[in-house]
C-alpha cells in the first residue's frame, strides 16, 4: 500500500472512530473535547447526527476513495482538513483562546492537509 494510500485510510478510519464515539457517548465526548456540553434531547440527537453521522459518512467515503486510485481520496481529505483548520482558525480569532484540544486539533488538521497537499503534487509530478 502507498503512503497516499495510508493516509487516505488512517484519516478516513480516524472520522469513522471520532464518529462512532459521538454516536455512543455524545455528552461524554462533547465534555472531554470543549469542556461542556448541552444536555437538552435535541443537542444530544444533533450531536450524535452531526459529529458522528457526519463524521462516519466522510470516513466512509474516504474508505471508498482509498482503494483504488488515491489522489480523489487525498483530494477529499486535504479539503476536509483545510476547511476544518481555516473554520478552527476562525473560531479562535472571532471567539477567542480555545483549551488545548483546539490547537492539537488544528495542528493534526494542518499536518495532514500538507501532507496530502505534498501527495497530490508528488503524484502529479509522477503520473503518466
Amino acid at each position: 500500500m502507498t503512503l497516499a494510500r495510508i493516509i487516505v485510510a488512517l484519516t478516513a478510519l480516524v472520522f469513522i472512530g471520532y464518529g462512532a464515539a459521538f454516536v455512543v457517548a455524545p455528552a461524554q465526548l462533547s465534555q472531554w473535547v470543549t469542556g461542556t456540553t448541552s444536555l437538552t434531547t435535541s443537542a444530544l440527537i444533533d450531536m450524535r447526527a452531526t459529529y458522528g453521522g457526519m463524521s462516519i459518512a466522510v470516513g466512509v467515503l474516504l474508505l471508498l476513495l482509498s482503494r483504488s486510485d488515491p489522489r480523489p481520496g487525498l483530494v477529499g481529505v486535504l479539503v476536509a482538513m483545510l476547511c476544518m483548520a481555516v473554520t478552527r482558525t476562525w473560531g479562535i480569532l472571532i471567539d477567542g483562546a480555545g483549551n488545548n484540544f483546539m490547537y492539537v486539533y488544528l495542528v493534526l488538521e494542518l499536518v495532514v492537509a500538507l501532507t496530502a497537499g505534498a501527495l497530490i503534487a508528488w503524484s502529479g509530478r509522477n503520473s503518466p
